[in-house]
């Protein structure tokens, strides 16, 4: 019969010990520098050197091309009257004409918004007194001049229904900072429109800097926290662009 016994205390074997490995160091992750909003080199002809999103941003158009603004020719180039009819405004909305200028398209609005109104915002105080002199010319009294600064719209908080951008967003030299106060502005569900020459139809006779692909246009906006809704090609020369604010 096999027999048991306990080992005595003395007789115990001790295990072996284990060797405990030093705990690896805590390596932080490599730090990614951030992206910069603007990147700079040198002006191409048409453009100023500072770039948005890979896009070089164009010169400004001035006061002196007022009469451009206001040529004969405009609705059969662009049909105006169409894109209009596109922006399906309300008669008591208050709508920004953002870049207005000679105020084209301000003063057009303006009889589709009779309860409402239209806040004509230029950076160029001889603009506005373009506009203010055919205000009283037109016995228009729901169109409102306003300085406008050349990083912000200078409007109050959710205060718009809409606004509209017409050849104007790809002159201005500091976008990042005119969306986010532009965002700030309207209402929440409030509207963008924006028109500009399309980039992508080499047969638009404009320069490249002052077309824009539907591409670049939704990396900008869409980046900016709008969300986009649609873009119609009815117009001969444009893209019209919907965004909304959510």
């Amino acid at each position: 019969m096999t027999s048991y016994r306990f080992l005595k205390a003395s007789e115990a074997v001790a295990a072996p010990a284990v060797a405990v490995a030093p705990a690896a160091p805590v390596v932080p992750p490599p730090l990614v520098a951030p992206q910069p909003d603007y990147t700079f080199s040198p002006a191409s002809r048409d453009g100023i050197g500072k770039f948005f999103h890979g896009r070089e941003i164009a010169h400004v158009m001035g006061h002196p091309a007022i009469g451009w603004l206001e040529r004969d020719n405009r609705e059969q180039e662009e049909a105006p009257t169409k894109a209009l009819a596109l922006m399906k405004l309300k008669p008591d909305a208050v709508v920004a004409d953002i870049g207005a200028g000679s105020g084209y398209y301000s003063f057009r609005i303006s009889t589709m918004v009779p309860q409402g109104k239209v806040v004509a915002v230029d950076i160029q105080p001889e603009m506005l007194d373009f506009l203010k002199k055919k205000s009283t010319e037109l016995s228009i009294t729901n169109v409102e001049p306003h300085l406008g600064a050349i990083d912000d719209v200078k409007l109050p908080a959710n205060s718009l229904d809409g606004a509209l951008m017409v050849d104007a967003y790809h002159e201005f030299d500091h976008p990042k900072e005119m969306l986010a106060s532009l965002f700030k502005a309207l209402k929440p569900g409030g509207q963008i429109y924006l028109l500009e020459f399309r980039g992508e139809d080499p047969k638009v006779p404009i320069k490249a800097h002052h077309k824009m692909t539907e591409a670049q246009v939704r990396l900008e906006f869409e980046g900016a926290g709008f969300k986009f809704v649609h873009n119609d090609p009815s117009l001969p020369w444009q893209h019209f662009f919907v965004f909304t604010r959510p």
